[in-house]
């Protein structure tokens, strides 16, 4: 009777699943605020798809125009414009010009001129924060650092299209048209921030890794149970951070907005910011089913064991197998449903991992089902097998053995299985590693008849 696995060594690889599921979970967070904050392509290409929400480009138009409105006295020039007579209509003219200055101020930011100008101020301002928080900046001193995001250009489009003199952009005070991202007095904290989260972003990912890694050696013997333990953490690590962005997004929302009116945008420009990390969770969920799927396909229920049995004829040829794998990648990345696909480390990770569990099946298999071939390759086999018999027949027949002559000894059944495993060899059914281990599997299991 075979001995239990030992308590211990069954409960330790859990315990470093759930271990991993931990630090993954960080290793998440600090993943996506080091790719949304501090790389400059990923910051503006965030921005510009802010920019393309309605409700934020209201929200940015209605900013500009209250910056123009507050800063330059509008009804002053108008009544300039105007004949004496006229200059008492100047206070209505202005207020009506500025409701139709917002609706101008909303059209142009959708048109593609202005949001290259927004995309523009975005990866300066970036491009000025990274120089801060690395120290490479002329300014970068806890003294006189500030960060803005400057929308001078933008409002000066603004005032162009409705008809104001483009000087008076040029006579607003330097921070009407900026939006303030970070002052000097917390330049130290996030310089000092930033370097640990560039450290611990991949550091904390590989740690991930290995402990999932080792989870599975330890499990010898319970690989499938302690691999689709592994499926579970991914999917519990997705929807813990799908979990944490939603009660996130409720607490930001809530804190940034005072009235009713001013939730929209906080809260689309919460889901745009956060979009990275939505994606991040959705992969890991996917990860996770199909590891657990991959568990599956590896077990002893009949509907597993009836899969395998059909996929063995193919999967057990190398060119089909990677040739299908292969196929599967090249559309996965055309595709793109998933982070790892974004970038080169993670998607050398994702190839090599998928080669490894379509080579485990593939070993799995020809151990389970050694007999089965495709069609093609055993009517190649049969038909090597009949060439061989025919000429076995035609040397017996050119022997002409006398009569009275003593009965030929039994022949061997294991010459019958050994010429079947050459005619696979020679189909190329079977790599020569595998006609080794089955030949010696066929001399071991059965012994030669009496002489």
């Amino acid at each position: 009777m075979e001995a239990a696995t030992p308590a211990p060594r069954r409960v330790l690889p859990i315990v470093i699943v759930v271990i991993a599921v931990v630090i993954g979970f960080v290793s998440v967070l600090a993943l996506w605020v080091k790719r949304q904050a501090l790389e400059t392509d990923t910051w503006t290409e965030t921005s510009t798809e802010l920019l393309e929400n309605e409700t934020i480009r209201n929200a940015v138009g209605d900013f500009a125009v209250n910056a123009l409105y507050e800063n330059v006295d509008v009804q002053a020039q108008i009544a300039q414009a105007l004949p004496p007579r006229l200059q008492p209509l100047a206070g209505p003219a202005a207020g009506g010009l500025r409701q139709a200055t917002t609706n101008i101020a909303r059209r142009l930011l959708a048109q593609p001129k202005v949001q290259a100008l927004w995309e523009d101020a975005n990866r300066a301002a970036h491009e000025k924060l990274l120089a801060l928080l690395d120290d490479e900046a002329q300014f970068a001193s806890t003294s006189g650092g500030v960060v803005t995001l400057d929308l001078t250009a933008i409002i000066g489009e603004i005032a162009g299209d409705v008809g104001l003199s483009g000087n008076l952009v040029d006579k607003l005070p330097p921070e009407a048209a900026q939006i303030e991202i970070l002052r000097s007095d917390q330049l130290s904290a996030a310089q000092t921030g930033v370097k640990a989260l560039r450290t611990l972003a991949w550091v904390l990912t590989a740690i991930t890794l290995a402990l999932f890694a080792l989870a599975i050696y330890l499990g010898r013997g319970r690989h499938r149970e302690v691999l689709r333990a592994v499926g579970f953490g991914f999917v519990i690590l997705g929807a813990l951070v799908l979990l944490v962005r939603n009660i996130a997004g409720d607490a930001v929302i809530t804190s940034l907005t005072g009235t009713a009116a001013a939730e929209p945008p906080v809260e689309a420009t919460w889901q745009i910011g956060t979009s990275l990390l939505l994606e991040t969770a959705e992969s890991l969920i996917a990860y996770g089913v199909v590891i657990i799927l991959a568990a599956w396909l590896a077990g002893p229920t009949s509907i597993a064991v009836g899969a395998r049995r059909g996929l063995t004829p193919y999967i057990r040829q190398p060119r089909i197998a990677y040739g299908t794998l292969a196929a599967l990648l090249l559309l996965l990345f055309w595709w793109d449903p998933v982070v790892a696909t974004h970038r080169l480390v993670p998607s050398l990770l994702l190839i090599v991992f998928a080669a490894i569990g379509v080579e485990a099946l593939r070993r799995q298999v020809i151990r389970e089902f050694p007999d089965l071939v495709t069609p093609q390759s055993a009517q190649g086999a049969a038909q090597a097998m009949r060439d061989r018999m025919q000429e076995a027949r035609g040397r017996r027949a050119a022997r002409r053995v006398p009569e009275g002559a003593p009965a030929a000894p039994a022949a061997d059944p294991r010459v019958d299985a050994l010429e079947r495993l050459a005619a696979l060899h020679g189909a190329g059914v079977l790599s020569d590693a595998e006609l080794a281990a089955e030949k010696e599997r066929v001399l071991a299991s059965a012994s030669p008849p009496p002489s």
